[in-house]
């Protein structure tokens, strides 16, 4: 299936590969925006590869500060999105700067002689992905989802973030008592098959959003391209209804 095959509204997304370009190639007052977007929206899941990667906080303060030094100053500029994945993209330059942080330790650990003899390997990224990434990745686009769900019930008064993330909290409450309790926070009686219906509705509107977040990581997706990385990053049971609507359009 073809780029122009897919829903016009993922097509038209503004995917990270533009905001990257805008931090570094953009005027000033829109690079410092686009820096400002790229590490707020990703600051969490960077944090904590850093902090599971190198076992100790100081460490994980020290690199992300680099790392967020790095988009600053504009080393990120030449990046090509020919590979599609931000997440490769992120990936490798935190690898790299998890890398050159050891090499500092232990050359400041190195006894003080003249001769030494033996190279530096120098090392290689590891092929496939890095579980723990991924799964950082992962929560970090579940997190962006249920803040998009909160905001777009705030703008249009539909309470699918509310009714869906009590749900989440008390997945073997049954709708009656999950009803009794939805009743205070939404201030009105419901019943549960008012329940039932904005459940199903909020589930598909979380699903579209998640596919909303994930495109936006890829650039110029096809359907197969959002499909291969729904199914990588391990969400095909989130998204796969999703997918086949989408696939349909």
């Amino acid at each position: 299936m073809n780029a122009q095959h897919l829903d016009p509204h993922l097509s038209t997304i503004s995917t990270l590969w533009t905001v990257l370009q805008q931090a570094h190639q953009g005027p000033a007052d829109e690079a410092k925006r686009a820096q400002e977007q790229l590490l707020q929206r990703y600051a969490p899941a960077v944090y904590r590869y850093l902090l599971g990667a190198l076992h100790n906080q100081d460490a994980a303060d020290e690199v992300f500060q680099e790392f967020a030094l790095k988009f600053v100053r504009g080393d990120c500029k030449r990046v090509d999105p020919d590979k599609g994945q931000f997440r490769h993209f992120l990936k490798t330059v935190l690898y790299r700067l998890v890398i050159d942080y050891h090499r500092r330790q232990k050359k400041d650990a190195l006894p003080l002689v003249e001769d030494i003899t033996a190279p530096v390997c120098e090392a290689e990224e590891p092929a496939g992905d890095d579980p723990q990434f991924l799964a950082d990745w992962r929560t970090e686009l579940l997190n962006l989802t249920w803040d998009a769900l909160a905001k777009e019930e705030q703008q249009s008064g539909q309470p699918y973030h509310t009714v869906l993330r009590c749900r989440a909290d008390h997945p073997d409450v049954p709708a009656e008592q999950l009803a009794e309790q939805l009743a205070p926070r939404l201030g009105k009686v419901v019943s549960t098959n008012w329940i039932r219906k904005r459940l199903h509705r909020a589930r598909q509107r979380f699903t579209e959003l998640l596919l909303d977040e994930i495109a936006r990581t890829l650039d110029n997706p096809t359907h197969e391209d959002l499909t291969q990385e729904v199914i990588e990053l391990g969400l095909l049971d989130y998204c796969r209804t999703a997918l086949e609507r989408l696939g349909a359009c």
